[in-house]
C-alpha cells in the first residue's frame, strides 16, 4: 500500500531542473546517475516543460514523468490525438509513496482537458498501469530466421517484375523514409506518428551518449515504376565458425513496407546476403506475413511474443466513433472508470453509414473496466475471452459475442515503435 507524502512536491520542471531530472531518470533506469552536458542539451531541445513532471524531496528530484503529443491510427485509418507517456521512474528510495499516482493523475487530467482521445505507453512491467485505466492493446513478436533452411535459391539475383533493391545512405533515408512511413502507418491500426527527431536519431544524425551508435546498413525496395515502397535498417555481426565458416547474423532494426511484395523482397534480400546464416527480424506484428514469405515457413521461429502498446481511453464517444466496424449492430456498454475520466453508459451503433456512440440510460448489456475497453478498442482482443477471465461481465447473454462481431479485426493491430 502506498504512503502519501504531501511534503514531496510534484510539479512541472523548469529549465534549471533538467540536469537533476535526468539524474533521477538515469537512476530509475539503472543507467548510472552521471549526466553529460550533451545529454542536458539534447533533452532541453525537445522536452515540453509543462508536460514533464518531477517529484522533488527537499529539492532533489526522486521521480520522473513525461508526456508528449502523439497521433495513433485507429481501425479504418483515421488518426486520433493521444497523450503519449514515457520516461516514468521512481527512485528506489521513494517507492510506495504514491508519487506515480500523483504524476499520472495530473497528466491524465491535463490530457482530458486538452481533448486527447486516448493515452498511450509502452509498459516495462505488466502489473503497473492497469490500475490507471490502461490495457494492453497490441502485441509484438520477433522471429529468428535460419537462412539455410528457408528453401530460398541462394543464387537469388533480386526482385522479379522490374522492381529493385538499392543500398541507400542515412541522408537518403531521412528524405524518403518519412513519406513512406506515413503511408504505412495510416493503414496500420495501432501505429503512431514519427517526428523529424525520430529519423535523425535512427539514422545517426543525432547521437545520444547513452545509446552507443552502431553503424547500420539501409536498403530500399523500389517498384517497377521507381516508387519507394519499402525500407530496412539492419546491422551485421562478424562471427566465423572454426575460423573459416561464416556464421554471421543480420539483425533488423526496423523494416517497413507499403505492400506485401515490398516486404517479401526485403526479407529475401536479407536472406541472400553472403555470409549471413541467421536473420533476426526485430519487432514485428504478431500476425506478420514474414514466415509465409519463405518457401519453408518453419525456417522462421518466434523467439519473442509480448504485449506492447497500452491504451487508456479518455473520451469513449470519440474513440469509438473514430474507428470503423466490419460488423453491423448495437451494443450498450457500461464503462467503469475509478478516476472519473471516461466512465458511463454508452450505446454503440454500427451500420453501413458509419458508427455512433452516445451516452444512454438504457440497460447495459456488457460491463467492463475502462482498461479492458482500451484492450478491445483496436480490435486485437476478444470480449468472449475477457468474459471467461471475469474481466468483463455480460448483463445480457451473448453480449460478449456481439462485442467481438463488432470490434474485432481481421488483421491484428501493431505499433512498430517504442517511446
Amino acid at each position: 500500500m502506498s504512503r502519501p507524502h504531501p511534503d514531496i512536491d510534484v510539479r512541472s520542471i523548469t529549465e534549471s531542473d533538467i540536469p537533476d531530472w535526468i539524474r533521477a531518470l538515469n537512476t530509475g533506469f539503472l543507467r548510472g546517475p552521471e549526466v553529460a552536458e550533451t545529454e542536458i542539451a539534447d533533452r532541453a531541445s525537445y522536452l515540453v516543460p509543462d508536460r514533464t513532471l518531477g517529484a522533488f524531496d527537499a529539492g532533489r528530484c526522486v521521480a520522473t514523468f513525461r508526456s508528449f503529443a502523439q497521433e495513433i491510427t485507429a481501425v479504418g485509418g483515421a488518426t486520433v490525438p493521444a497523450d503519449a507517456i514515457s520516461n516514468v521512474t521512481v527512485s528506489p528510495t521513494h517507492r510506495r509513496r504514491g508519487l506515480l499516482s500523483r504524476m499520472m493523475a495530473h497528466d491524465l487530467a491535463a490530457a482530458k482537458d486538452r481533448g486527447d482521445v486516448v493515452a498511450t505507453l509502452i509498459s516495462a512491467e505488466y502489473p503497473i498501469y492497469g490500475r490507471y485505466g490502461f490495457g494492453p492493446a497490441t502485441w509484438t513478436a520477433q522471429w529468428t530466421i535460419d537462412v539455410p533452411r528457408t528453401g530460398l535459391d541462394p543464387r537469388w539475383a533480386g526482385p522479379e517484375g522490374g522492381g529493385r533493391i538499392d543500398i541507400v545512405d542515412a541522408a537518403d533515408v531521412r528524405k524518403i523514409g518519412p513519406e513512406l512511413f506515413e503511408r504505412v502507418r495510416r493503414a496500420q491500426p495501432g501505429a503512431v506518428d514519427r517526428g523529424e527527431r525520430w529519423w535523425q536519431v535512427s539514422t545517426g544524425a543525432v547521437r545520444l551518449d547513452r545509446s552507443p551508435w552502431t553503424d547500420a546498413f539501409f536498403a530500399a525496395y523500389r517498384s517497377a515504376g521507381g516508387e519507394v515502397e519499402g525500407l530496412v535498417k539492419y546491422t551485421a555481426d562478424d562471427h566465423w565458425g572454426d575460423g573459416k565458416q561464416p556464421l554471421n547474423t543480420a539483425s533488423v532494426t526496423w523494416l517497413i513496407g507499403a505492400t506485401p511484395e515490398a516486404e517479401r523482397n526485403l526479407w529475401h534480400y536479407l536472406c541472400s546476403i553472403d555470409w549471413i546464416t541467421t536473420v533476426k527480424s526485430g519487432w514485428r506484428a504478431p500476425d506478420d506475413l514474414l514466415p509465409f514469405h519463405l518457401p519453408d515457413p518453419r525456417a522462421a521461429r518466434v523467439t519473442t511474443l509480448v504485449d506492447w502498446l497500452w491504451v487508456r481511453i479518455l473520451d469513449v464517444v470519440r474513440a469509438m466513433e473514430a474507428r470503423t466496424y466490419d460488423g453491423r449492430g448495437t451494443l450498450v456498454i457500461e464503462v467503469v472508470d475509478a478516476s472519473g475520466l471516461a466512465g458511463g453508459r454508452y450505446r454503440l451503433e454500427t451500420s453501413a453509414d458509419g458508427a455512433s456512440c452516445t451516452p444512454t440510460t438504457a440497460a447495459a448489456e456488457l460491463t467492463l473496466d475502462v482498461a479492458d475497453l482500451g484492450t478491445l478498442w483496436l480490435g486485437d482482443e476478444s470480449a468472449v475471452r475477457l468474459a471467461a477471465l471475469g474481466r468483463v461481465r455480460e448483463e445480457r447473454a451473448g453480449a460478449a459475442l456481439v462485442a467481438d462481431a463488432l470490434l474485432r479485426t481481421s488483421r491484428r493491430p501493431w505499433c512498430p515503435d517504442i517511446f
